[in-house]
């Protein structure tokens, strides 16, 4: 809202200066956007000459004009004036100025403040100290003869207007407001029309109570207060007309709306300068009411948006005094006793405070005494009760409903500046991120440091490529997606990430892995999804390289990736088990899933090619696709820190030996098996193992094939001598035979 210092003086008697008021207003929770000079406005005024002018294209008696202001650019002005021409030498009035003969501002767009009224504020700083209240006392006028004008509040579902209060003024001579309530509107951006609409307009502004003046004798056979027929048509006084739909609340007579109640009223039954005789509306409406009505009418005008946040119910008989009062005084006239026509009262809210919780809440202290002087001047009544206060609340204050806002109300009033600021201890006992978090970013670290892009996309994808990654899932569909192309919740990261690589690839980026670490989705209900880390690559290693010779990407690529990075995690690569067997959107031939140890549990990762049907059907521009996903809540959680599970790395000054073996084995037996078997023949001896060779074909049998393995065999403490090794050796093929069925090709 807007509002004066000398207006706010009317309802508070104070010796502190305007400057002292801004800063008030702002401790108090009402902050001050701007302070404009009424009497500056002149100031904006330039001498202007027209350099051009033009037809308006869609108005045929207004003009366009380039006028020079002694700026740099020309203003465009549009005219409607006949002698606007080329060369003439005029006055520029730009946005902001007001126009003296009409009290008109310019404006290039419609400004709203916030609502509010000259004797809440009066209240609200009264009771922070800054000045006294000033209680007005009620002019006294002669309510001699009875209100004539039948006035009824229909008992409808939904109905709106619980209370209508009117009065009816005979014999009026509407008029020009005399000056000082011009200058009052003026002052706060209103447009002064006729007396007695700028009474109430007035009224409005100074005690936050809208009214509205009917000319009685356009009202056919009395009032009725009713909800809207669907279909039913009014012209209201912005000279447009609206279609009703069922149920909005309609003031209303015999021969159909006369207007919306609470919003705005209609031309039918508007005053004018040769209105004899008016009926003063002061009712309350439903705050709900008026917004839902003005939301599908889309009208915003200054009553609506008080009504919509609520006003005082209880306020209607003093709205239709004081502006009864002030018609009497300036348009002459009989006023008829008032009348209220109800359908619902008013209940008193009362709420019990107690008075410690203040301190409990907030942080300082005020005394009891100090509390129930803040509460009883901003107008509660105060009845002390043993270990509380009972408060019945204003029926101004319908915002407030409970303790907390008691509460809310007494620091606002105290001060916020009171409020001490205590730095938070900075003692830390214990880690801020969870296990499971910590190692959901060690993964996402991890994989990025592996030379992996991070994509973020969205939890939604398109149905076409998540058919492809589904199996036998559940298909998510999305109520009201975003597009077509986004309709099902992803049960794969791949049908996100195989869309962007496809764009990267299209845009020339031939050598590409991405990553992303996110939940994927197995049902609509909370909790049904689990975290992945899934990757993606695509191209070459080592394209256009002089020292390297190019090659394809392949699985082992993403093996490495995978096994490298969950033993940076703190799993032992040696208890890992791999086998082949991996989801259908996988190369059956091509690919493996990895166990964190045999017992085989719960699938720790998945690695391989994409199928190459998938890339036929989606026509991606690349020769092979290859991706892994690991899968965090299938990563057992050790009570250990990521740091403390990383196992130690040692080196030995000793000298290594190198033994290779070959084993014929059952071509069901994996290398895999045989790796496991050897490594746990003597852990502190046995440092590395590495299959480097697998023959089928002469001098083995056909159900069987050789596996070649190069082991070294290094001691930490001692130099190994030929008896140390050849006990070694001996120790590894038994243990090969034994377990795997394995034979020694010698």
């Amino acid at each position: 809202m807007k509002i004066t210092f000398d207006w706010l003086k009317d309802h508070l008697k104070t010796n502190l200066k305007e400057k002292d008021l801004l800063e008030q207003l702002t401790n108090i929770g009402l902050e001050v956007e701007s302070v404009e000079t009424l009497s500056s406005d002149n100031q904006l005024f330039k001498v202007a000459k027209i350099i051009k002018t033009e037809k308006h294209p869609n108005a045929d008696r207004l003009k366009v004009c380039e006028v020079n202001v002694g700026e740099k650019e020309l203003k465009k002005v549009v005219c409607g004036a006949t002698n606007a021409s080329e060369g003439l030498i005029t006055i520029y009035a730009p946005p902001g100025a007001i126009i003296p003969k009409t009290k008109t501002k310019l404006v290039v767009a419609k400004i709203r403040g916030v609502t509010s009224y000259g004797m809440l504020i009066a209240r609200d700083l009264a009771a922070s100290g800054f000045g006294r209240l000033i209680i007005s006392k009620e002019k006294k006028i002669k309510l001699k003869t009875k209100q004539t004008l039948k006035v009824k509040i229909n008992k409808e579902k939904g109905q709106g207007c619980s209370a209508f209060g009117s009065c009816l003024i005979k014999n009026v001579k509407n008029t020009e407001s005399p000056q000082w309530l011009k200058d009052k509107l003026i002052s706060v951006g209103q447009k002064p029309i006729s007396a007695i609409v700028d009474i109430t307009n007035y009224v409005m502004l100074d005690i936050n109570r809208p009214l509205h003046a009917y000319d009685a004798d356009k009202i056919e056979k009395g009032i009725i207060v009713r909800n809207s027929k669907s279909g039913e048509e009014f012209t209201a006084l912005d000279n447009k007309i609206y279609k009703l739909e069922k149920g909005m609340c309609v003031i209303s007579d015999n021969k159909g709306v006369l207007g919306l109640g609470g919003i705005i009223g209609g031309t039918r039954s508007g005053t004018e300068f040769d209105t004899k005789n008016i009926l003063l509306e002061s009712a309350y409406f439903d705050p709900r009411s008026i917004r839902n009505t003005a939301k599908k009418l889309n009208l915003d005008t200054d009553a609506k948006f008080r009504f919509e946040r609520g006003i005082d119910p209880l306020s209607i008989e003093t709205g239709l005094k004081k502006a009864a009062s002030l018609i009497q005084e300036i348009c002459g006239g009989e006023v008829s006793k008032i009348d209220i026509q109800k359908i619902e009262s008013y209940k008193t809210k009362i709420i019990n405070f107690d008075v410690n919780s203040f301190e409990n809440i907030v942080g300082f202290k005020i005394s009891e005494k100090q509390i129930q002087r803040i509460l009883t001047d901003l107008g509660f009544i105060i009845k002390k009760e043993k270990n509380s206060l009972k408060l019945i609340v204003p029926s101004w204050r319908p915002d407030i409903s409970q303790q907390i806002d008691i509460i809310e109300e007494l620091v606002r009033i105290s001060g916020y500046d009171k409020i001490k600021t205590i730095n938070p201890i900075k003692d830390r006992s214990k880690s801020t991120l969870t296990q499971t978090q910590r190692l959901f970013h060690f993964l996402q670290r991890a994989i990025a440091s592996k030379g992996y892009l991070e994509t973020i996309t969205w939890s939604f994808t398109d149905q076409s490529y998540n058919d492809h990654f589904r199996e036998a899932g559940k298909e998510i569909k999305i109520v009201n997606p975003i597009s077509s192309e986004l309709g099902v919740l992803r049960n794969s990261i791949f049908s996100n990430l195989i869309i962007y690589m496809s764009k990267n690839l299209d845009r020339g980026f031939k050598d590409l892995s991405i990553f992303e670490i996110v939940p994927v989705f197995t049902g609509s209900n909370p909790g049904e999804q689990k975290t992945v880390v899934c990757g993606l690559s695509a191209g070459k290693k080592s394209r256009l390289s002089w020292i390297d010779k190019e090659r394809n990407i392949d699985l082992f690529d993403a093996k490495r990736d995978v096994v490298q990075t969950l033993s940076e995690a703190g799993y032992n690569s040696d208890h890992f088990f791999i086998d082949s067997k991996t989801p259908n959107y996988y190369h059956p031939g091509k690919s493996g899933r990895i166990f964190l140890d045999h017992k085989k549990d719960k699938v720790a990762a998945y690695f391989g090619e994409i199928h190459p049907n998938i890339l036929k059907k989606i026509d991606i521009k690349t020769e092979n696709l290859i991706g892994f996903e690991i899968f965090l809540e299938n990563l057992k959680l050790s009570r250990k820190t990521l740091k403390d599970q990383k196992l130690k790395f040692s080196v030995s000054d000793f000298q290594k030996s190198e033994r290779d073996f070959a084993f014929v084995v059952n071509k069901d037996v994996e290398a895999q098996e045989l790796i496991s078997v050897i490594s746990n023949v003597n852990p502190n001896l046995i440092s590395n193992i590495k299959v480097f060779d697998v023959y089928e074909g002469e001098n083995i049998p056909d159900n069987q094939k050789s596996i070649a393995i190069s082991i070294t065999i290094q001691s930490l403490e001692k130099t190994l001598n030929d008896k140390d090794l050849e006990k070694i050796n001996n120790s590894i093929i038994e243990a090969v035979e034994n377990k795997t069925g394995a034979k020694i090709l010698s």
